[in-house]
């Protein structure tokens, strides 16, 4: 079972605190949409023994299409590959785009699944996050939503400087109240050339800390868990049978194509990623041309990603998988790495099953990190 993503590079405005490829200019979007679904035609071939399981509208801004751009991209995927009788097919949106005339179209589309980038329910955060949508906006498209979807997963931002341990939990608990199946929740962070970073340096904006992370992320495990949700990934939590099946194939290391502009791929192999720059990503496709750059993943990548991602997810690290896909070397170099984390009570091995504890959830990336085995085979 493989996945397909569709990276559509617009957004109404930018966010302050993101650094995906997006463009704010919708001059081109007619043109990206022929582009993209020709670039879907075009790598066919890749995946011709494959099943999609999977079709994820990721951005940017994808609910900024049209519903009949989006069913035209579907229906082109449906016409170039093996499709499953009900794949999940997931749109990621923001409340500005979700009146209730474009939800109740949506509900008659072939989407199934809504991944609404609510943020934060206070005012105050989501004009600091420079985010197009206010508190009200962000109420009335669950309240609409959850009407016609069933599966719906909402973003939360947490770490946000002013924002009290009381105000997560009042964020939380109105997410909760809407009965929503699924929430994923990230860490403020600060990255490079955002604007972000320039008001933090110019001090417009306190530093996110880490402490008030930590201890918000420690409020959001225990609220979810106590609620029924299962913490299945880092920053994911599911109800049962509401997981993201489209992040799950990345982190359980199942193929998929990304197609549109900074989109990446996976063959089990070898990594692609196309270029970030619309205007030469247009420009290459209409020329009959991928642009797109791979690697061939060596043992030691292949091994750092099986790292990276089971620490993060409720399957953890498979001893016996390390030691059957990799060999005893690197089976004993992970045995002798994870000594200090698991007397810290940082890491357990159960049923021959590496994870963090929930003391060391948080940290997990940078466990994982540690763990890293650099240059074996090169």
């Amino acid at each position: 079972m493989s996945g397909i993503y569709i990276h559509i590079p617009f957004c109404k405005q930018a966010c302050h605190y993101c650094d995906f490829h997006f463009s704010t200019s919708m001059k081109k979007k007619d043109d990206m949409v022929l582009a993209l679904a020709k670039e879907i035609v075009m790598r066919k071939n890749e995946f011709s023994n494959e099943i999609i399981e999977t079709i994820y509208f990721g951005g940017g801004t994808p609910s900024v299409l049209s519903n009949n751009e989006i069913n035209f991209l579907i229906s082109e995927v449906y016409k170039n590959y093996k499709v499953i009788e009900n794949p999940e097919i997931t749109l990621e949106a923001n409340p500005d785009d979700l009146s209730p005339e474009r939800i109740l179209e949506l509900s008659k589309s072939p989407i199934n699944r809504l991944s609404i980038g609510i943020q934060s329910f206070y005012e105050d955060d989501l004009k600091m996050m420079n985010r197009a949508h206010n508190s009200a906006e962000a109420k009335k498209c669950l309240e609409e939503a959850t009407k016609y979807f069933d599966n719906i997963s909402l973003d939360l931002i947490y770490g946000i400087p002013g924002l009290s341990d009381e105000m997560w939990r009042k964020n939380i608990q109105t997410a909760l109240d809407f009965g929503i199946p699924h929430i994923s929740s990230y860490a403020l962070t600060v990255e490079p050339k955002t604007a972000l970073s320039k008001l933090i340096q110019t001090g417009k904006i306190a530093e996110p800390q880490d402490e008030v992370a930590s201890n918000h992320f420690m409020i959001l495990v225990e609220m979810l868990q106590k609620n029924g949700f299962i913490h299945y990934e880092l920053s994911n939590f599911g109800k049962e049978n509401y997981f993201s099946k489209n992040n799950s194939a990345y982190w359980l290391g199942k193929k998929y194509i990304g197609i549109g502009p900074s989109a990446h791929s996976y063959d089990g192999v070898k990594r692609g990623w196309n270029i970030a720059n619309n205007s030469l990503y247009l420009k290459a496709i209409q020329n009959d041309e991928l642009p797109i750059e791979t690697e061939t993943l060596t043992i030691s990548d292949r091994y750092n990603e099986y790292i990276m991602t089971g620490l993060r997810t409720i399957w953890g690290v498979s001893l016996d998988r390390i030691e059957k896909g990799f060999g005893s070397e690197y089976l004993n170099y992970l045995l002798e790495q994870s000594k200090k984390f698991l007397n810290d009570d940082l890491l357990s091995i159960e049923n021959n099953i590496l994870k963090p504890t929930p003391k060391g959830k948080f940290l997990s990336d940078g466990i994982a990190s540690d763990l890293f085995y650099l240059n074996l085979d090169e």
